[in-house]
């Protein structure tokens, strides 16, 4: 099975989080923003030319480079409604 990260999901999609593989640095403010593993997580929008993302993890709405969104693994990708 192929690894799904963050930045390939669509808006609307949501996911949980199956593990963070990044530098330590990234990795120690991803977990102070709420990214930890089983955790759901929303993609909200993605900006156009491979700009920035708009997540949702929890009660938080955080922007996320996609170089970053890509050290996020996913599993259980679902579809919701936008609200």
């Amino acid at each position: 099975m192929a690894k799904i990260h963050l930045a390939s999901l669509n808006p609307g999609q949501t996911g949980t989080i199956s593990g963070v593989e990044a530098e330590p640095g990234l990795q120690q403010r991803l977990l102070a923003l709420g990214f930890r593993m089983g955790r759901q997580v929303r993609m909200i929008r993605g900006a156009w030319l491979s700009g920035p993302l708009h997540v949702r993890v929890g009660t938080t709405e955080v922007m996320l480079r996609r170089q970053e969104a890509q050290k996020i693994h996913i599993t259980d990708v679902t579809v919701r409604e936008l609200r």
